[in-house]
């Protein structure tokens, strides 16, 4: 007969246990608490030891066995908290299932989605009980999120290709991640702005004047966060040609330059491929078509237009590039490269979930 102790459990997770529990330790919107729990499970199903996680995650080894045993005996639902004394449930486990699956499932004849009193009226559960359910299961009826998937051929290669460049740059080379900026509008508010002050916003009229618009052509460099930035009143091929050439310029003649781009007409003239022909150095990838996300720039875009232009007042187009170059040269002196993580295979993976989810085949 063995002696000590007995033999810690194996928790052995379904598929669907495993991809819920990996997107609840990723989650910005849980608690940290939940998190954390997703976060311990998922680490013991990998093996590690109790002693390990504990250490790892900041928690007590007693934390540690008591939500493997929750998650032992109740499965995911444990992990959501134990039941405590106070009052008895209103609503069971078939009347919970009923709200979801009217909510997942079905839409309100009088509207495009569900609201807490929409949903409790059709379910008899109590506008603060649907609430708490609500925010229970992290249901956002209310909100969307926006999405659109490539019909490139060749997505998954040019997916690798981009992603290569991030995650594993080649020598001797660098990459920029270009495109351009169009139609930035140079608007003046019809009144001066409102000051922020103790107890209320900065006020900012609806109304404006238009004074023209700019093209702002940005290169990326990935590996420093730098920007080459220049404002042209246009943005065809003879614009983009002259800001290669400044690209060229301004890099080192020894290394290599890879240009990360969109599918935008402009960029695949024929005369850019004579240009690039003539300099060798050169190489242009593409993004996938609907796949502006996966080129660093347009990150940088928003922040610019979140920082200098959303809420700014401009008098006139020049005025406007002004204030574009100051935001470049301040923002040079202090960048930071942004870090992706994503690797390919992780995109890939989500596009088919999304594929999935969209033709009805799994979840």
């Amino acid at each position: 007969m063995g002696i000590g102790r007995p033999k810690k459990a194996e928790i052995i997770l379904s598929d669907v246990e495993r991809s819920t529990l990996f997107e609840l330790s990723k989650s910005r919107t849980a608690s940290y608490g939940l998190v954390r729990r997703a976060r311990i499970v998922l680490s013991s199903a990998g093996g590690e030891t109790s002693i390990s996680i504990a250490k790892r995650l900041g928690v007590s080894m007693p934390t540690v066995c008591k939500w493997r045993n929750q998650f032992l005996k109740s499965g995911l639902v444990g992990l959501y908290g134990e039941q405590r004394s106070g009052r008895p449930r209103t609503h069971d486990d078939e009347k919970v299932s009923d709200l979801l699956k009217t909510v997942f499932e079905t839409t309100p004849r009088d509207a495009t989605h569900w609201s807490v009193r929409s949903a409790a009226r059709a379910t008899g559960i109590s506008k603060s009980a649907v609430h708490r359910y609500f925010n229970l299961f992290g249901i956002h009826p209310h909100r969307t999120k926006s999405f659109k998937l490539s019909n490139d051929p060749d997505f998954v290669e040019k997916v690798r290709n981009i992603v290569g460049l991030y995650l594993n740059p080649p020598s001797h080379a660098v990459v920029l991640s270009v495109d351009e900026k169009s139609h930035i509008q140079a608007l003046e508010r019809s009144q001066p702005l409102l000051p922020m002050g103790l107890g209320y916003a900065e006020g900012v009229t609806h109304d404006y004047f238009r004074h023209g618009t700019t093209t702002l052509f940005a290169a990326l460099d990935v590996a420093n966060g730098t920007v080459l930035g220049e404002c042209k009143p246009r943005h065809r091929h003879q614009e983009f040609i002259d800001f290669l050439k400044k690209i060229d310029k301004n890099v080192t003649p020894a290394l290599d330059v890879h240009v990360i781009a969109d599918n935008y007409g402009t960029h695949k003239h024929p005369k850019v491929w004579e240009w690039l022909a003539r300099h060798p150095r050169f190489t242009l990838h593409f993004t996938p078509t609907y796949s502006s996300w996966l080129n660093q720039v347009e990150r940088w875009f928003g922040y610019l237009t979140d920082k200098a232009i959303r809420r700014g007042s401009f008098r006139s187009a020049r005025e406007l590039v002004a204030k574009i170059e100051e935001f470049v040269n301040h923002y040079n002196e202090k960048a930071r490269p942004f870090v992706w993580t994503a690797t390919a295979d992780s995109i890939l993976k989500k596009v088919g979930k999304i594929c999935k989810l969209i033709t009805g085949t799994g979840h």
